[in-house]
């Protein structure tokens, strides 16, 4: 393959959006074909995973929960969910200790149906919600299964209305929206204080680098492999590599894996395959196709 090939994950400054981080590493690597995997919110810090080239045809095969830290405020209603919006209205919260309020957190554990933002990425009608909600739209937006696998109360002070909370949640799921459900649930209302995201499709913070200058050298990609570790390995012989690489379907032993991630003889990454009706690996992504 040409050029770089892998993955950087970028700690991703509050102030910018996912696209602009996309942007900068365009003109840093000098690629055209560069993409992000989970957008974060301009206001939203952490973990934002960055294909280079040929790695972008992997974004769909990483694993798509997230793991967030970060701080609600309870008695304030805002416009977007966040402190970023148009207070709306504020209340007091009730008074409880650390255990009620755990308490409570209980329903939002586990699978659930979860409204998004009103300023959100959704499409409505082939728009974007945030675009017809900064028209002053207001819209009904359909609630959507989502799963809060974990969910644990870091801190609470009662004196300021504010939780701290570190969750780990499926594709979709959004905090904001988990903030405004708790407010409700516990009536007086409640947004988004600060959010940072220290996980994403299999990468974490401590393999995050800051965004780079716009005249420094670009950090070195990260092995796609290190991101596709849940997916069961299927490596080819030499002479099957041939076979691959020309589009050719592969035995493959018995299973229920749909998905397999294949790797050449050296072990170096040859691509994705699936799993055909007739039990033989159907080549996918190819890297370095021959024809």
């Amino acid at each position: 393959m040409n050029g770089p090939f892998g993955f950087v994950v970028i700690d991703k400054p509050a102030g910018m959006t996912s696209h602009d981080c996309v942007s900068r590493l365009r003109r840093s690597y000098g690629l055209r074909r560069v993409g992000h995997g989970g957008t974060l919110d301009p206001s939203v810090t952490g973990v934002l995973p960055i294909a280079l080239g040929q790695a972008t045809r992997l974004l769909p095969y990483l694993p798509g929960e997230k793991t967030y830290r970060g701080v609600l405020q309870l008695g304030t209603i805002t416009s977007s969910d966040d402190l970023d919006g148009e207070i709306l209205s504020k209340a007091p919260w009730p008074r409880m200790n650390g255990s009620e309020l755990n308490h409570a957190l209980d329903g939002f554990r586990g699978d659930i149906e979860q409204k998004p933002p009103q300023v959100s990425a959704v499409h409505v009608n082939g728009e974007r919600a945030h675009r017809r909600a900064r028209r002053g739209e207001q819209m009904d937006l359909v609630a959507r299964p989502v799963t809060i696998h974990d969910l644990n109360l870091l801190d609470w002070d009662p004196s300021s209305g504010q939780l701290s909370i570190e969750v780990h949640c499926s594709a979709g799921t959004y905090i904001r929206a988990l903030a405004r459900d708790l407010g409700e649930a516990l009536g007086c209302g409640g947004c988004l204080r600060h959010l940072r995201r220290t996980q994403a499709l299999g990468f974490h913070d401590h393999q995050a680098v800051p965004l780079p200058e716009k005249d420094s050298d670009p950090p070195p990609p990260l092995s796609p492999a290190m991101a596709l570790t849940h997916l069961p390995c299927r490596q080819l012989s030499a002479t099957e590599e041939t076979d691959w690489r020309c589009g050719r379907r592969v035995s493959i032993a018995e299973g229920s894996e749909s998905v397999l991630l294949v790797l050449n003889h050296d072990r170096s990454l040859a691509g994705i395959g699936l799993r055909d009706s007739e039990d033989l690996l159907r080549p996918k992504v190819v890297f370095n196709a021959i024809g």
